[in-house]
């Protein structure tokens, strides 16, 4: 068997960076290609949400991707399915079809991502020591978040540009994808050279030892509690999500700010990925210092406050780069800091002998709770405006505030000297 830790290095940023990508071009990119090829926002509510759902099912899948082949050769065939189907994507931008033939491009890469997803973490898992996976966490988590800089700011960037250059938004958005396309097929080949060979001993309990795994999931002190603080906690940030980037694109008269597509690729995916990163980093070392009871709360308010900006943008119309790159800046920021406090909960529901499928559930429920408010988002816009909209979006923190008191977890989980370290 090949030695563990060989050429980590190499294939632990190329494999970060493959995951990432497809997942911002699934669930951001799509929403500000599709506004600019004239969906409304409803629309690009309802069908972009809908891309969450492989991300939610993909724990019924996942003992098939243990027990069925190598978890190298299933990233490697997913990576090239996700490279394939994008392809679809930009073919199909400019044909009277698009959005029936984009959105089955975008669904195929969606589940390609939400399975490349599973092999790549198992790889993670088979191809370190457990010493060096601690070691590589921060490296891994730095290269997914340049492939979101990547996703939202470059490519967007691109899109915009070729939109001014072209004065064709399909055109410029069939190049950009097929342009990704490519990209992605590069990184595959990068990855199959990059990532070593390893076989492994597979589990031979099948589909008995799922139903055990997800029976006793359910069966966990106060999960009933602790899966509606899950569906809850992001209510307002999954609509924001999707309508940020069209508030900042839509003209004068539909109540936007009217950026270009540049100007938004620019703010989001530099400055916005930036401050989210260093929010997430914060937030890490906050709650491995004082334990998660301390910053529960901060962090849920750090999540949801910033939201107030937006509202404030909304309603005085107010659209000069430095109100609008702070507002985005502290959202995001307030968005990595409290979605820290949200990760380390997870894994805290997870504990136990099954951790690895029991997170696989706990994410399931947190993509579940980001796509049913984010497929209403458009509608909700479009019946309040976007000053109603946003204020909506405050007051869609109410539930989990009120549901912070009804779960329970160790005071001093997460934090670095507690017995229960993660």
């Amino acid at each position: 068997m090949t030695p563990k830790d060989k050429k980590a290095w190499w294939w632990v940023p190329s494999l970060y960076f493959t995951q990432g990508l497809p997942y911002v071009l699934v669930v951001t990119v799509s929403v500000i290609m599709y506004k600019q090829l004239g969906l409304g926002n409803a629309e690009i509510g309802l069908y972009t949400s809908w891309l969450y759902l492989p991300w939610v099912l993909k724990p019924l899948w996942s003992p098939w991707v243990d027990l069925k082949g190598t978890k190298r050769r299933w990233f490697l065939w997913m990576q090239l399915l996700i490279a394939l189907a994008l392809f679809g994507v930009g073919l199909s931008v400019p044909t009277d079809a698009f959005l029936t033939a984009t959105l089955a491009c975008f669904w195929m890469a969606a589940f390609a991502s939400a399975t490349n997803d599973i092999a790549s973490d198992g790889y993670y898992m088979i191809a370190l020591s457990e010493k060096k996976q601690s070691f590589f966490v921060g490296l891994r988590s730095t290269f997914y978040r340049l492939a979101m800089i990547t996703g939202q700011g470059l490519i967007v960037i691109l899109a915009g540009f070729l939109e001014q250059r072209l004065g064709d938004p399909a055109r410029a958005w069939s190049i950009t994808m097929v342009f990704t396309s490519f990209l992605m097929l590069l990184l595959t080949v990068g990855n199959f050279f990059a990532t070593p060979v390893y076989e492994v001993n597979r589990s031979p309990e099948g589909g008995q030892g799922f139903v055990k795994v997800l029976r006793d999931f359910f069966l966990k002190p106060d999960i009933g509690w602790a899966i509606a603080f899950i569906l809850s906690y992001r209510l307002g940030e999954s609509q924001l999500v999707k309508m940020a980037a069209p508030f900042l694109l839509d003209t004068d008269s539909a109540g936007g700010l009217n950026y270009s597509t540049e100007a938004v690729g620019t703010i989001y995916g530099t400055l916005g990925v930036l401050f989210l990163s260093a929010g997430g980093i914060l937030g890490g070392i906050l709650i491995s210092r004082d334990g998660l009871k301390k910053w529960m709360l901060p962090m849920l308010l750090a999540l949801n406050l910033p939201n107030l900006l937006y509202a404030l943008l909304a309603w005085t119309g107010e659209n000069s780069l430095w109100a609008v790159g702070g507002t985005v800046i502290l959202e995001q920021f307030g968005y990595g800091f409290g979605f820290a406090a949200f990760l380390i909960y997870l894994i805290y529901i997870s504990q136990g002998p099954y951790k690895t499928a029991h997170y696989a559930l706990a994410t399931g429920f947190m993509a579940l709770g980001m796509m049913l408010p984010g497929m209403a988002s458009g509608f909700i816009q479009e019946s309040l405006g976007y000053p109603g909209f946003f204020l909506w979006v405050v007051a869609a923190a109410l539930p989990s505030l009120i549901l912070l008191k009804y779960i329970r977890y160790p005071g001093d989980f997460g934090k670095k000297s507690a017995e229960n370290d993660v």
